[in-house]
C-alpha cells in the first residue's frame, strides 16, 4: 500500500465508506483529512450497517489507529453522539485519535450557515446546514477555535470572547442575536471532558507510521466535484476534496504517497443545487434512485440521478493521477435493457471533451452519449472477472479507457465482500 488515498470522482455518494472499510482491514492507520459531519459514510459489515460522519470508516478494525486530522471540521457534540452511538453497538472506539489542529465548528457557524445560504433566495446552494463554510471561513481569517483550545478552559473562555465580539455585526446583519459566550463555553468545555482522552498531537503518529512503512489509508470526503478550485463552484463544499487536499489535511507529504484510488459509481448522482449535465427526469432516474436507495447519509435527501459522466469523471483522475479506480454500485445496472454513458459535451453547438470551470458554462452543456447493451443477470455473487456477464465486462473496460486508470475493485453489492478485484 503503504499510503493509499481513496478520493470520489464525482459528487460524492460513489461508495468511499465501503471501499475504505475494505482497505483498512490491513491498515494501521486510517486518517480522515478534510471536510466536516456535512459528509457521511455507509458502511456495511458483519456488524451490521453504519453511517459515520465525522470518525473515519477504519474504526471498524478493532488495531488501526482513526485520526481526525487537522483538515477537518469537527463539532464535538456531534463527535460525541458519535461515539455514543457507535459504543451502544460495542463498536471499540479507543483508537480513535483527534487532531488538536482541527477547527471546532460553533453553534454561530450553524446559525450563519443556515442564514446566509437562507439569503440567497433562488441562489441557494443547498448546505447541510452543518456549519461547516463559515468554520473555515473563520479558519481563514485566523480567527478559529481549535479542538486543542479546549484542554485550557480559561484559555478557551478568553478566545470565545474575542470571537464574538469580532462577530457580532456579521450574526446581527444576518439576524442572528449575539450567543452567550459563557454558555456556550460551558458547553464545550463539557464535550471537551468527554473527548479529553481521544485529543493528542497526531502529526507524531503519522510521521512515525510513514517512516516504518506502516500501511496507511487516507480516507477523503465529498469528491472531487465538490472541490473549491475543481468542482462546479460556487456550488461545492468549503474544503479541497482532492488526493492533494487530503494529504495536505492528513500531515503527509505528497512523495509519500504510494497509490492513489478513484472511487466512481457506475452511474451518476448528486445531492443539492448546480449543474449536473447527465441528470435525469424520467421513469429512468426514478428506478436508480429507488433500487439504489439514493438518499443523502446525511441529509436524507432524495439524490439527483443520472448516466455515467465521464468527461467529469476523465476531469478528476487527471486533477488527481488515479492509479486505480474503484467501480460501485454495477450491480445497480442489472435489468437495464441499455445503459448509456456521456463521452463528450455539445456546447452552443459545438462539441467539447473537457469539463468547463464556468459554471454557466457547464449548465449550458448537453451530453453526447455512447450507448451499450445492458445484462440480465444478476452481479452479486461475483467475485472475479470470469463470473461477470460479457456485456458488464464492455461497460468496465469502456469506463477504463475514459477515464485513464484501470478498474481494481468492482463493487456488487453493499456489503464489504460483494466485491471483485481485479
Amino acid at each position: 500500500m503503504p499510503v493509499t488515498a481513496v478520493v470520489g470522482g464525482h459528487w460524492g455518494d460513489e461508495g468511499k465508506g465501503k471501499v475504505i472499510n475494505l482497505l483498512s482491514r490491513d491498515a494501521d492507520l486510517v486518517i480522515r483529512g478534510h471536510g466536516g459531519a456535512n459528509a457521511g459514510h455507509t458502511v456495511v459489515n458483519e456488524q451490521g450497517r453504519f453511517a459515520v460522519h465525522l470518525i473515519p470508516a477504519g474504526i471498524f478494525n478493532p488495531r488501526a489507529t482513526c485520526i481526525i486530522g487537522p483538515g477537518v471540521a469537527v463539532h464535538p457534540g456531534l463527535l460525541v453522539a458519535e461515539l455514543d452511538e457507535l459504543g451502544a453497538r460495542e463498536i471499540d472506539t479507543s483508537g480513535l485519535r483527534v487532531s488538536t489542529a482541527a477547527h471546532l465548528v460553533m453553534p454561530y457557524h450553524q446559525s450563519l450557515d443556515r442564514a446566509e445560504d437562507a439569503a440567497r433566495e433562488e441562489r441557494r446552494l443547498g448546505t447541510t446546514g452543518r456549519g461547516i463554510g463559515p468554520t473555515y471561513v473563520d479558519k481563514a481569517r485566523r480567527i478559529g477555535l481549535r479542538v486543542g483550545d479546549l484542554l485550557n478552559p480559561s484559555s478557551f473562555r478568553g478566545k470565545l470572547r474575542f470571537v464574538l465580539d469580532r462577530k457580532y455585526h456579521e450574526l446581527a446583519a444576518v439576524g442572528v442575536a449575539k450567543p452567550d459566550p459563557e454558555a456556550m463555553a460551558d458547553e464545550y468545555l463539557t464535550f471537551a471532558e468527554r473527548l479529553r482522552p481521544f485529543i493528542t498531537e497526531t502529526q507524531p503518529l503519522v510521521d512515525e507510521a510513514v517512516a516504518r512503512g506502516r500501511q496507511v489509508v487516507l480516507e477523503g470526503a465529498h469528491a472531487t466535484l465538490l472541490d473549491l478550485d475543481h468542482g462546479t463552484y460556487p456550488y461545492v463544499t468549503s474544503s479541497h476534496c482532492t488526493v492533494a487536499g487530503l494529504l495536505q489535511g492528513s500531515g503527509i507529504g505528497p512523495r509519500r504517497l504510494t497509490r492513489a484510488i478513484g472511487v466512481y459509481k457506475a452511474y451518476c448522482s448528486r445531492v443539492g443545487e448546480g449543474p449536473f449535465p447527465t441528470e435525469l427526469f424520467d421513469d429512468t432516474a426514478d428506478r436508480i434512485r429507488e433500487i439504489g436507495h439514493e438518499y443523502g447519509t446525511t441529509t436524507g435527501r432524495p439524490r439527483r440521478c443520472g448516466w455515467f459522466d465521464a468527461v467529469a469523471g476523465r476531469h478528476t483522475s487527471r486533477v488527481n493521477a488515479f492509479d486505480g479506480i474503484a467501480l460501485t454500485r454495477l450491480d445497480l445496472l442489472t435489468g437495464f435493457p441499455e445503459l448509456q454513458v456521456c463521452t463528450a459535451y455539445e456546447l452552443d453547438g459545438q462539441r467539447i471533451d473537457y469539463f468547463p470551470s464556468q459554471v454557466e458554462s457547464l449548465e449550458r452543456c448537453r451530453p453526447i452519449y455512447e450507448t451499450f447493451e445492458g445484462w440480465e443477470e444478476p452481479l452479486m455473487r461475483a467475485r472475479g472477472w470470469a463470473d461477470l456477464p460479457a456485456n458488464a465486462q464492455a461497460y468496465v473496460r469502456r469506463l477504463e479507457v475514459l477515464l485513464e486508470a484501470p478498474v481494481q475493485l468492482i463493487g456488487v453489492g453493499e456489503a464489504r465482500e460483494e466485491i471483485v478485484q481485479l
